[in-house]
């Protein structure tokens, strides 16, 4: 038979996903994806069962429902304090997962650079690697995961197409400064780079920490592409809605991409989601304290059984602390220790995804 294709020889199978398969399978208390153990808010859940029954249930508009983009237009317009056109700078998609997919093949051609800061969301480099691009590396340095300037322009100066920046950051917990983010800014206009923002965390950050938004500083947002989906901030990871905003001169291509890949998004769960969307900033308030309660519960867990750990993440930050395990956390021999932990302490865990170039 004829070969089949290279290009996935290069990653696995999602070892976060296969480690909520193994520990499904054991009975184990699952800390490896990031989804919640508590329910979507009510109001969007009665709505659900009203529109099971009075529909929508056919093909919705490619782009997405409309007062679903106009919903997503008046939330995402308020926090990002700027005027959003649903017609023509939305497209729904399915989960930020493709957003992010839809964007690469959008921006890059084959052999193109895509600059990612390491460690990083598995994913990343996969979609990179999808898309028959490079992906480069930047790495974010603890205990404060910041980055050298000089390090970034260097990836940049190589000849970078985009670079894909998640905030507030998975795995690592950061949240990047206005700062950090202008000197980005800075770096992408000079050497022409289009930035790509995953920002599911948008709504889950602490101490007094804010979100700032990359398409919101100055000359920015003609090269960002914001992705982001409905799955952490409402609860709702099994409905798989997301959406990318961008100028329409990129968001014209983006639906190009998303019409041959998903057609669209499933029409009762747009509908039933728009509840959601439309909920007053207190909810965001309330949707935050909670989860810096659970913060506060699980830091303080660690801290009474000796493991140490700094700001908003612990099992990372806590191998980014000692050297020695770093490199393991890196290797196949990395997923071999956390399935040891897992059978033995019924927790399950991921390995770090960190570049070792």
């Amino acid at each position: 038979m004829q070969e089949m294709s290279r290009r996935n020889q290069h990653f696995t199978d999602s070892v976060i996903r296969r480690m909520t398969r193994i520990s499904n399978e054991c009975g184990a208390i699952n800390l490896a994806q990031g989804f919640p153990d508590f329910d979507p808010p009510k109001e969007m859940m009665d709505r659900l069962e009203v529109v099971s029954h009075e529909g929508p249930h056919q093909y919705p508009i490619t782009m997405g429902a409309p007062n679903f983009r106009q919903a997503i237009a008046r939330k995402c317009g308020h926090f990002m304090g700027r005027t959003i056109d649903p017609e023509t700078e939305i497209v729904a998609t399915i989960g930020s997962t493709e957003a992010m997919v839809d964007t690469l093949f959008a921006l890059t051609n084959p052999g193109d650079r895509v600059v990612m800061f390491s460690p990083f969301f598995e994913n990343y480099r996969a979609q990179v690697i999808m898309a028959d691009c490079e992906p480069v590396f930047v790495p974010l340095n603890p205990p404060t995961f910041s980055f050298d300037p000089n390090v970034l322009e260097d990836a940049f100066r190589g000849g970078a197409k985009a670079i894909i920046i998640c905030n507030p950051s998975n795995p690592s917990g950061k949240v990047f400064t206005e700062e950090e983010l202008k000197t980005i800014a800075d770096l992408c206009i000079r050497y022409d780079v289009y930035a790509i923002m995953d920002e599911v965390y948008e709504h889950i950050i602490y101490d007094g920490r804010k979100h700032i938004y990359m398409n919101s500083i100055p000359g920015m947002w003609e090269r960002t592409v914001s992705c982001s989906s409905l799955s952490k901030t409402y609860s709702v990871t099994g409905w798989r809605l997301g959406y990318a905003i961008a100028p329409e001169n990129i968001m014209a291509r983006i639906r190009q991409y998303h019409d041959f890949n998903a057609v669209g998004c499933p029409s009762p769960l747009m509908e039933a989601a728009v509840v959601g969307l439309n909920m007053p900033l207190s909810y965001y308030d309330e949707f935050g304290a909670h989860y810096a309660h659970m913060k506060k519960i699980f830091t303080e867990g660690m801290r009474d059984i000796g493991i140490p750990f700094t700001g908003l993440d612990a099992l990372i930050r806590h191998f980014n602390e000692h050297p020695e395990d770093r490199p393991l956390l890196a290797t196949p021999e990395g997923v071999d220790l956390v399935n040891d932990i897992l059978a033995e302490a019924r927790a399950a865990l991921t390995n770090s995804h960190r570049s070792r170039a």
